[in-house]
């Protein structure tokens, strides 16, 4: 749990909160300088991560100022569905819900605290009547964040914080991080299957002639089969995610003209919950824990 803000670690790191002229989170790194920015009010969001002295995300701070828009860049968090519903609707044995695409955690208002043990920092979501509305469940996100060097690493911890006895909770869960690119059309990836499912014509497609397009604008999800490269020769460096099964789908995503690429670790495809493919349940006064890693390196 993010608590102790006056836990020592053999090398603290710092949290600064929002001051007049940084109206975000600063959590850095004192040895390696690596750095986050983070927005906890909008969703729990990192907006910034700063490795070797780069800035390794995109992010859009015009659109990000006008809240009634959706956030473009960071790493927006997807709960308690990752893409979207029949009918934008979660039916359950409690009744039927309405809930929007990849959840409510990304609109939400989260907690933020360095971590016990001084090696990150914490971010934390709990149920509210807000959330009742759309999932009748008592629950817990903590999302721990940690900068090794030249990484990120990402744990999720999904807490039932109902009665012994009451239903399990359904969930998939999500990372949409927007990675910064010098040029689209020469970015490579490396690492995916021959197959993916396209989310554009929803149905099977060739991974391939998926990563042909990137110019003109992709959405596809692939099975993991271990790292996922993406390099940027442009840019001179390369970022790999390292996903962790249960959350080792990969979903693919570009928006032209915008410079950049998600490369997003999945629990589950779209439709999860309501079809039961890749439905993550944790059982009343338990919890679930899912991770990934992200590395950077010079080209």
């Amino acid at each position: 749990h993010p608590t102790a803000p006056h836990a020592i670690a053999p090398h603290p790191m710092t949290l600064q909160p929002p001051t007049g002229s940084s109206p975000r989170w600063h959590f850095t790194d004192p040895v390696s300088g690596d750095a986050l920015t983070l927005a906890p009010e909008r969703g729990g969001l990192v907006t910034g991560w700063c490795c070797g002295g780069e800035e390794i995300l995109y992010f859009d701070a015009e659109r990000f100022a006008d809240p009634a828009k959706s956030v473009r860049g960071g790493i927006p968090v997807l709960f308690p569905i990752c893409g979207n519903l029949p009918g934008d609707e979660l039916v359950l044995n409690q009744g039927r819900f309405p809930l929007p695409q990849h959840g409510f955690a990304r609109d939400r208002p989260w907690s933020i605290a360095p971590l016990a043990d001084g090696s990150g920092v914490g971010l934390r979501l709990e149920d509210s009547p807000a959330t009742l509305r759309h999932f009748p469940f008592a629950f817990a996100l903590e999302l721990e964040l940690r900068l090794q060097p030249s990484a990120l690493a990402i744990t999720a911890r999904i807490s039932h914080r109902g009665e012994v006895g009451a239903d399990p909770l359904p969930f998939s869960l999500g990372l949409h991080p927007y990675i910064a690119v010098a040029d689209l059309s020469a970015v490579r990836i490396e690492g995916l299957p021959a197959d993916c499912f396209d989310h554009l014509s929803m149905a099977p497609a060739v991974t391939a002639d998926q990563l042909s397009r990137l110019e003109q604008g992709v959405d596809f999800l692939c099975s993991g089969q271990g790292p996922v490269r993406l390099v940027d020769p442009a840019g001179g460096r390369a970022v790999t995610l390292h996903p962790v099964a249960p959350m080792d789908l990969v979903v693919v995503w570009s928006d032209p003209p915008r410079p950049m690429l998600c490369l997003e670790p999945w629990s589950g495809p779209r439709g999860a919950l309501s079809s039961g493919e890749r439905r993550l349940l944790v059982p009343a006064g338990e919890c679930l824990e899912l991770g990934c890693r992200y590395t950077v390196e010079r080209l």
